[in-house]
């Protein structure tokens, strides 16, 4: 299991580069060039300003909560992305924040809800809390909880506290929490509450014998 999590870690290694000018110029320069902005901190160390490839930074972070292993004039950062800035038309990588993670660490993530399975037919599911907030190692982050909804039947509930996590996983979401319902479609839910008000009435309206 440790050559998976280090195999990992090392498909994501990157050759940065350092950064010594700053500003909106400077960084659409460096994206002219094929270049992201970023900064690396964390564990207390001084803040490292850095240019990554675009093009390889665009692959990786098609999975959630990348780690990255960077090598930065020699010495070596691995670094999980915190936060992902895009033009919000475009939606260009305009800067990445980066922070420094040590190997056996412990890291609090939002992972992803993946549904599998199929529900009885005739109902709706819907996936009321789309993460979960968990703690994992920092080099063997999940890329999605999978939930089984096999079979679920209409008033059937998931709540957090019952998905079962993977194996060095802990929840830190409310274990109340419900991440998934099953209910009738809208309009046969408001026939059955129509139906019910009406026989309601009914009862009401007979006369007294």
């Amino acid at each position: 299991m440790a050559e998976a999590k280090d195999k990992k870690v090392i498909d994501n290694k990157i050759d940065a580069d350092l950064r010594t000018k700053f500003g909106k110029g400077a960084a659409r320069k460096l994206r002219v060039l094929g270049k992201i902005p970023a900064v690396i901190y964390g564990h207390g160390t001084d803040p490292v300003h850095v240019a990554l490839p675009s093009h390889q930074i665009g692959l990786i972070l098609r999975r959630a909560n990348a780690v990255l292993e960077l090598e930065v004039n020699g010495e070596t950062h691995l670094t999980l992305v915190k936060d992902v800035q895009k033009d919000p038309v475009r939606q260009i990588i305009e800067h990445l924040d980066l922070i420094v993670i040590r190997k056996g660490e412990k890291v609090q993530v939002e992972v992803a809800v993946h549904l599998t399975g199929e529900i009885i037919a005739g109902n709706v599911i819907d996936l009321d809390i789309k993460t979960l907030l968990l703690e994992v190692e920092a080099t063997n982050i999940p890329q999605n909880v999978v939930v089984n909804v096999e079979g679920l039947d209409e008033g059937a509930q998931i709540k957090a506290g019952e998905i079962v996590l993977p194996d060095g996983a802990a929840l830190i979401s409310d274990a109340d929490a419900v991440v998934i319902s099953v209910h009738l479609p809208e309009a046969e839910e408001e026939e059955e509450v129509v139906a019910d008000a009406d026989a309601e009435a009914a009862v009401v309206e007979a006369p007294a014998e």
